[in-house]
Parts: structure tokens; sequence; C-alpha cells
């Protein structure tokens, strides 16, 4: 067992590959900064934000990973999600995507899975 525990952190491809892109962004954004290169600095904030939808976009092809525990077969960061054509609960961005994910990701239609364990003592 890890220092997390028996839990799936999220390592996928669409994170992964969002990281290293604004990684990029951000280092060509504090090289020009250091260069006071004005361009520079826009471009590599450009970078970032192209991150942003690089990641989103791998997401919504499925590369990305769903709220809630996956079951352990899934866990490797390269496997692809099964449900990501219809969307996932409570995910903004399959809601932003447009109705067809929108329509599947409605607000208060949360998986059982997404949900705390109820607490029998109280």
């Amino acid at each position: 067992m890890s220092a997390h525990g028996h839990v799936d952190l999220g390592h996928t491809v669409a994170g992964w590959t969002g990281t290293a892109i604004a990684l990029v962004g951000s280092t060509a954004a504090g090289a020009a900064l250091c260069a006071s290169w004005t361009p520079g600095i826009w471009i590599g904030l450009g970078v970032v934000v192209a991150a942003g939808l690089a990641t989103w976009l791998l997401h919504l092809a499925g590369w990305g990973k769903p709220s809630g525990p996956r079951p352990e077969s899934q866990w490797d960061w390269r496997v692809r999600d099964t449900v990501a054509h219809s969307g996932h609960a409570d995910c903004l961005g399959c809601r932003l995507s447009g109705p067809r994910r929108g329509a599947a990701a409605v607000p208060g239609s949360r998986s059982a899975a997404s949900l705390p364990a109820a607490d029998s003592t109280a």
C-alpha cells in the first residue's frame, strides 16, 4: 500500500499531457520574464491556456478520469474512460461541451459510487 492508501489518484493521459504542456508554457513565460521579452510572456501564457484546452479535449475523448472511485482494473493511466461519450455527473467540463453531454451530466444525478457512505450510527 502507498502513503495514500488503496485508492486511484486519477493519473490519466489527459492529466499528464496537460501538466507537461502547462510546464512548458510556464517555463517559457518565466524565461521571457527574466529576459524582459513581453511577447514571450504572452506566448508562454498562451501555451498554458492551450494546456487547459488540450486537457479538456482529451477528457472529452475518454482519456480523463470521471469523478469518484473506479475499479482497480481501470487505475492504469493509459486506460480509456468507457463512459466519457455520455458525460460524467457533476463534471463542469462535460456540461460545457454541449447539450448531449450536459443532459447526461445534470446536477443531482450523482452516481452511487461518488456519494459518501451513510453513517448508520447517527
